[in-house]
């Protein structure tokens, strides 16, 4: 048995490191305020479980204490993580993670709650505590202000609670030790993952750092320089990715056992070479075709491929002519999902291609699995941004000399005087095509300009802008593969319109793809990095699902793939384009693949779901999910009534409310009946949560109701909660804040609120 203040101790002198197989900090918020709560409460924790070793190259993050002797963390990593982060203030030594998840945790005196800071929430009260300042300061600092508020009597309560909260550095954990000089990585790993089956598993990519750090113990933190330089430039790249590339560059093969081959110095060179071909290829993918960001960079695999070709060349491409047939296939690669299957067989037959055939080979064999045509079509640009194609407009933007609709100029250059930035605008304006099923984010609604133009794209109907624009700078249009006919850019031809520029679309970009396999595109640019901004105003759709990211991000939860395709892995079709993707799950390597799908009628859902997906499609059936797994972790119960002020608000059993809960599932009626939408989460909701925690749940929610999105493209706000609380029977049943939310949003969305 060892206290909790021991054990922190213990990782500051640097007796207790983490091995290096371990992967990061990966906890939410949530997890941290359950564990507080627990702490707090005297329930289990669990016990904790320690590799004792004296193994002076042993690898591990953390201090190093001086006397040799180390114990390894194996199972209690996040708790131990958690406890150090919240009683110190600051991560310990061996940290990889966002400390975000447990910084800023507060404690609420009253009603013993556990919460991180929101300032208009706790700014003004005095019951809130600051976790870590409790810890490292006197109690007594505390109770001053509370007394002077609260009495004696009730301020001597708070102080029990502050004294026992303060003690839970004395709590005793039961720890386990695996002992024995005999003991080597590989079967500490495997007693890792035997004991640690509900937490993150250790990946193949794992397994094999693992052995590559034991030999060479900074292998991973030169890896992620690596990786950390990529990611400013604008690449994410995974620890996994650039191992895999390494094992290509060391071995020629794709699977990681092949690297128990490979010693420590012929590592590092491989390492070394791996990194700097990645650098190559990226030069060439930024400055040839412009895609200079992580947003249209896809196929990490084909990079892995790009990797082993110039590795077998030398680490450099022969010519230009050269340089392009890579390019030419390693877009056609992306474009066709060509390890979109089993990765580790497609790629070792590649790898052996090129060994023998080199990029020739690639591209036939490429041809071959698509029954020998790599030719572009116009339905292959039906799809969203998330389709694989998204990034074809982009370079065709970036490198066809696209020019700018309002000032006539090409756009790189206009982008580069206005400070690198462009804006993505659609032609056809969301609001146009309400009330219709055609959706505005379709890859040929796409068109980008300059900043601060001033043509209102994305506002007026193109029929408002284009002929002004063409008159003015003659050409400009066919420089974006815009349709010149006038009668295309009326909002009842949008299919057309998107029909014509889809073949426009097709045939530049197949003939730049042909030039750059026959190596005659001679009108060769070096393009400059740009950023480009969506400018989707007006769409509760992305507003909804940048705030969930947001809150996501913030709560500790991994970063999802945004507008994404995801492909079969057995025979490597696109079985949906998701708004959202964690491919690793929520929390990085817990759970289940999570799927943000809000077209699901485009989509193989069955066939998600036989994957192991978790399928949501809608955002706030994902919130709602999210909500309860953090309340599960935090250890609290789902209220139905929430307080305010101290004063428990009406429940929806009480008389005044009961024509509120009418109107509310009347709402999911008219909503089938008189729009066409059938708001299934809604009424759900409705059920567990009853109409009126249901409603102030959506006006607190920090991007607009699924309701509120789908009836605003058809032109019924009339029929979502915030038309509902507005109205003079049930307004006195929310605060101010409240219908100032809800006015707010109607307003944000063109539609004025008048009294009565």
């Amino acid at each position: 048995m060892a206290k909790l203040s021991q054990l922190l101790d213990r990782i500051d002198s640097g007796t207790i490191l983490l091995p290096e197989f371990q992967r990061g900090y990966v906890w939410n918020r949530d997890q941290v305020r359950g564990l507080m709560r627990s702490m707090y409460l005297e329930h289990p924790v669990g016990s904790l479980l320690l590799w004792e070793t004296s193994d002076a190259d042993l690898s591990a993050r953390g201090s190093t204490s001086a006397n040799g002797t180390y114990l390894m963390l194996l199972d209690g990593q996040q708790r131990i993580t958690s406890l150090y982060g919240v009683v110190k203030g600051h991560p310990p030594g061996f940290f990889e993670g966002d400390p975000k998840a447990f910084t800023d945790l507060y404690f609420n005196v009253a009603d013993e709650e556990f919460a991180f800071y929101a300032r208009n929430r706790m700014s003004q009260d005095p019951r809130w505590v600051n976790v870590t300042e409790l810890f490292n300061s006197n109690v007594f600092h505390f109770l001053a202000p509370l007394a002077d508020l609260y009495g004696q009597e009730q301020a001597a309560v708070y102080l029990e609670r502050l004294n026992r909260l303060s003690q839970i550095v004395e709590r005793e954990f039961h720890q386990e030790k695996i002992t024995g000089a005999d003991k080597d990585v590989e079967e500490v790993v495997e007693i890792f993952n035997r004991v640690n089956s509900g937490g993150t598993k250790l990946s193949k990519g794992d397994l094999a750092l693992a052995k590559v750090c034991a030999q060479w113990p900074d292998a991973r933190r030169v890896m992620r320089e690596s990786i950390d330089r990529w990611a400013g430039r604008g690449y994410q790249f995974t620890l996994d990715w650039l191992l895999r590339a390494t094992t290509a560059v060391a071995t020629g093969r794709s699977q990681f056992e092949q690297l128990g081959k490979v010693g420590p110095e012929e590592f590092r060179s491989a390492l070394e070479r791996a990194a700097v071909h990645t650098d190559t290829f990226l030069e060439a993918v930024s400055g040839r075709l412009g895609l200079d960001h992580d947003r249209v960079l896809k196929s990490r695999s084909s990079l892995t491929m790009a990797v082993r070709l110039l590795e077998l060349n030398g680490g450099r491409f022969d010519d230009r002519a050269h340089r392009d047939k890579v390019l030419y296939w390693y877009l056609h690669s992306a474009l066709w999902g060509r390890y979109a299957g089993p990765t580790e067989t497609t790629l070792q037959k590649d790898f052996d291609t090129a060994a023998h055939s080199g990029v020739d080979g690639l591209i036939t064999a490429l041809e071959r699995s698509r029954r020998g045509s790599l030719n572009i079509r116009p339905h292959d640009f039906e799809g969203t941004q998330g389709s694989r194609f998204y990034p074809l407009l982009y370079l065709l933007m970036r490198s066809g000399r696209a020019r700018d609709l309002g000032t006539g100029r090409e756009l790189s250059t206009a982008a580069l005087e206005s400070g690198s930035r462009l804006e993505r605008h659609m032609l056809f304006p969301t609001a146009l095509l309400r009330g219709s099923d055609d959706k505005a984010d379709a890859i040929a609604n796409f068109c980008f300009l300059a900043e601060d133009n001033e043509l209102e794209v994305g506002t007026l109907a193109p029929h408002e802008f284009l002929d002004r624009a063409e008159a003015a700078h003659p050409g400009v249009l066919a420089s974006q593969w815009i349709p010149a006919d006038p009668e295309l850019w009326k909002a009842g031809r949008y299919r057309e319109f998107l029909a014509t520029r889809r073949e426009m679309l097709a045939e530049a970009a197949q003939s730049f793809l042909d030039g750059l396999l026959e190596g005659t595109l001679d009108d060769e640019q070096e393009l400059q990095p740009l950023t480009v901004v969506a400018q989707e105003a007006g769409d509760p759709r992305s507003e909804q699902i940048r705030a969930l990211v947001e809150q996501l991000r913030e709560d500790g939860f991994a970063e999802p793939e945004l507008d994404t395709a995801i492909s079969d892995p057995r025979h490597g079709g696109v079985i949906a384009e998701a708004e959202a993707f964690w491919p690793d799950g929520l929390q990085h390597g817990l759970g289940k693949p999570v799927v943000l799908e809000l077209d699901p009628e485009q989509a193989d859902l069955p066939r998600l779901q036989e994957l192991g997906h978790e399928v949501f499609t809608s955002v706030e059936a994902l919130a709602g999910f999210v909500d309860r797994i953090g309340r599960e972790a935090a250890g609290e119960e789902v209220l139905h009534s929430v307080q305010e002020d101290g004063q428990e608000r009406a429940s929806d059993s009480a008389p005044d409310t009961a024509d509120f809960h009418r109107a509310m599932v009347s709402l999911h009626e008219r909503a089938k009946t008189e729009a066409g939408y059938t708001p299934s989460h809604f009424i759900g909701m409705i059920s567990e949560l009853g109409a009126l925690e249901t409603a102030r749940k959506l006006l607190h929610a920090p991007a607009v109701s699924d309701g509120f999105s789908n009836l605003w493209e058809r032109g019924r706000l009339d029929l979502t909660v915030e038309a509902l609380v507005l109205r003079p029977e049930f307004s006195s049943l929310f605060t101010d804040e409240e219908l100032d939310r809800a006015r707010g949003r109607l307003d944000q969305f063109g539609y004025r609120v008048t009294e009565g």
